[in-house]
């Protein structure tokens, strides 16, 4: 079997790519490093691995690469942390939407044309960003108001060209809804702007590293943004590249969504104190001041993660404590090198 991923020099599809040739899958993978720059992945000349450096809103490129694919995850995209839903709000949004819909364009191509099953849609747990309903279940984007910031809405979009590309063209589909993912890989994005918590800058304005880096560093007290009862579900990146895997092979997954995350919940307070002790032990009191929260700081991300495992057989499993354990030394080192 062979796949497309798009934005495979990204964050998750680091894990992804990693999972698919260890599952025995032929590969190929398409970024323009617009986000970190040039990186190196530990599977690069791998002999089921072909990387093309290449941007893709190019449709013609993508059909081409798409010739000989069984499955097609579309991940690539403009994303970042927080600060990037402010500091890119128009780019989020007009970017996106043109790779998403060069992605529609050959992949519907691919399906009438050549031998490609389905599309898996790279979709975000943002889709949920003003929902009410806790744990939300696959369902609620249709129920709940629309997303307020770009990148939500961007995203909920691409699930109605998913919705368009199904009913017009029969494209058979999976939407995955990854939910904070957690993991070793992901650093400081190019454009990122400099971004202070107290006296140390932000490495990427996502919560796990930054709090790391934060504590690593010794800051005392420890700044936080907003009050700290912001809840999350913390996910390895493993297990999320274990899960989209399955919903490639799955045929429970054809033409389903699915919200891809361990079920478990952890207030951003209690994130912190976590850090803090595995860096400290006992030996130093927590200690915590709250900055003044951005404005897309969503109080609530909890998902309902029954139906992947009723239908798929999936879960999450990888503990939060044993994700810090392989986090926290990363960033460690990358502090070492002068990356963060």
């Amino acid at each position: 079997m062979k796949v497309l991923v798009t934005g495979s020099a990204g964050f998750i599809c680091g894990y992804l790519v990693e999972e698919l040739l260890q599952a025995g899958y032929e590969v190929i993978g398409v970024d323009n490093f617009s986000k970190y720059g040039r990186v190196e992945k530990s599977y690069d000349k791998h002999p089921r691995y072909q990387f093309v450096e290449a941007n893709c809103k190019d449709v013609s490129l993508l059909k081409d690469l798409l010739s000989g694919c069984d499955h097609f995850v579309a991940s690539a995209a403009m994303i970042g942390g927080i600060s990037y839903f402010h500091e890119f709000a128009y780019d989020l949004l007009a970017e996106n939407e043109r790779i998403t819909a060069a992605s529609f364009d050959a992949a519907i191509y691919a399906h009438q044309h050549q031998k490609l099953q389905k599309i898996t849609v790279m979709s975000s747990s943002m889709v949920f960003e003003s929902t009410s309903e806790y744990p939300t279940p696959e369902g609620a984007e249709h129920r709940c108001p629309p997303p307020r910031s770009t990148y939500g809405f961007q995203k909920l979009a691409t699930e109605y060209f998913v919705q368009g590309a199904w009913e017009q063209y029969k494209l058979p589909y999976t939407i995955v809804r990854p939910f904070n993912c957690v993991g070793v890989g992901e650093k400081r994005a190019l454009h990122d702007h400099d971004i202070y918590s107290g006296n140390v800058k932000l490495a990427m304005s996502h919560v796990v590293p930054d709090l790391a880096q934060k504590v690593l560093k010794g800051q005392d007290p420890l700044h936080i943004l907003g009050s700290g009862n912001q809840v999350r579900h913390y996910t390895y990146g493993g297990d999320l590249a274990k899960g989209i895997r399955i919903c490639l092979e799955h045929p429970a997954a054809v033409n389903q969504d699915f919200n891809l995350s361990t079920p478990t919940r952890t207030t951003v307070l209690e994130l912190a104190e976590t850090i803090w002790r595995k860096v400290h032990g006992d030996n130093k009191p927590f200690r915590y001041v709250s900055d003044p929260p951005f404005e897309y700081d969503v109080q609530e991300r909890s998902p309902d993660t029954r139906k992947a495992k009723r239908l798929l057989g999936f879960e999450a499993t990888t503990s939060l404590s044993a994700i810090l354990d392989e986090v926290i030394p990363w960033v460690a080192e990358q502090i070492e090198v002068g990356q963060i």
